[in-house]
């Protein structure tokens, strides 16, 4: 009610250290008690007990709001404008672990006797995808008894409230997605599905196997130093539960240069003439930016495995400057907010100039 240190003063503190990748409370006192205080426009010190009793209580929907403010941005100022579809990912992981259970998010972590082996944090992610630009945007956890599509339902319906039904094109998830609820929401909302087909739908899964088993490709191409072969028809029959007339269903095996050969289904909405077999490919594969650019780089770079305070918004509260510092730093390297004649630089380029910043005068433009 009577705050001694403005909320702004310690958001802005949580940002600027997650850009540097300083991933802890402590790591933030320490900063904020030296002389790079002055670099990060601070203007006095705090400590790490503070920004526990700042998290636990900071408004978890303003925060979201701001996020998904700064994507639908960036869609107005044109930064998805090199590509011809926008889409979402959506997907689980695990973040944080600990040895006993100290909030209701905390799962048991088991061993095959089915004994408890520690406590952990799952949350899905909704991220942009398919527009060489990854932003994640928001997250959910797991509740009491929840899983993963469950939670995703959830957030797929809230991110798609806060950017707006029309600003993307499809949704592409992975297998544990293919569940006719799940799809019925996202078609609900605006959304055609590109969603990976496996053992988990079998009618569907061994129906295209026994079709393609003895046949050539619907078309070939490269993809880089790539030979992609696709198979491709739309006349499949539905499952059960799900209200679609037809499905659409792609079979592609992308040959290395070294040899090795992936294969996948992917089963969709989207018809052949919305979109081409190399389309929905490159759809397809768009899925693997929020496991690379998304998950990968919270947890080596930004601390997504990283507990700050044990507490349920705390948590939450972390889990979301992460993505808001992914988000900003990847608007600012590649699609520049003051554009220069300067290549785009690397993330760890950025990160030891924003340092040296703190010290000495950098040219960061």
């Amino acid at each position: 009610m009577r705050p001694q240190i403005a909320a702004t003063l310690l958001l802005r503190a949580l940002l600027i250290s997650r850009l540097l990748r300083q991933v802890s409370h402590l790591a933030i006192e320490a900063l904020v008690r030296s002389p790079a205080r002055q670099g990060m426009a601070l203007r006095r010190s705090f400590g790490d007990d503070a920004l526990s009793y700042f998290t636990e209580r900071l408004d978890v929907g303003s925060l979201r709001a701001t996020v998904a403010s700064v994507v639908r941005q960036a869609k107005r100022n044109k930064a998805f404008d090199s590509g011809r579809w926008i889409g979402l990912s959506i997907d689980g992981t695990g973040a944080g672990r600990s040895r006993k259970k100290l909030c209701r998010w905390c799962r048991p972590r088991r061993n095959r006797k089915k004994e408890i082996l520690g406590y952990g944090h799952n949350i899905v992610m909704v991220s942009v995808v398919g527009t060489e630009l990854t932003l994640p945007f928001d997250v959910e956890p797991y509740g009491p008894g929840d899983g993963e599509t469950s939670a995703g339902q959830r957030l797929l319906g809230r991110a798609v409230k806060a950017i707006g039904i029309r600003f993307a094109d499809y949704l592409v998830a992975d297998g544990e997605y293919a569940r006719a609820p799940f799809i019925h929401t996202a078609g609900e909302l605006g959304l055609k599905v590109v969603v990976r087909l496996k053992g988990n739908v079998p009618s569907l899964f061994e129906a295209a196997k026994r079709r393609w088993d003895s046949s050539s490709p619907t078309c070939t191409f490269r993809n880089g130093p790539d030979w992609v072969e696709i198979w491709d028809a739309d006349d499949f029959d539905p499952w059960e539960n799900l209200r679609w007339e037809t499905v659409r269903v792609i079979r592609y095996r992308q040959h290395k240069p070294d040899g090795t050969v992936f294969e996948a289904y992917w089963l969709t909405d989207f018809s052949q003439k919305q979109v081409g077999s190399q389309s929905l490919y490159r759809m397809a594969k768009s899925r693997w930016e929020i496991e690379n650019q998304g998950f990968n780089d919270a947890k080596n770079r930004y601390g997504l495995r990283h507990i700050c305070h044990h507490h349920p918004n705390s948590l939450l509260i972390n889990w979301l400057i992460i993505a808001l510092t992914l988000t900003l730093e990847r608007l600012y390297r590649i699609r520049y907010l003051h554009r220069g004649n300067h290549p785009v630089l690397d993330p760890i380029a950025l990160c030891r100039l924003l340092w040296l910043s703190l010290v000495v005068p950098a040219d960061t433009s």
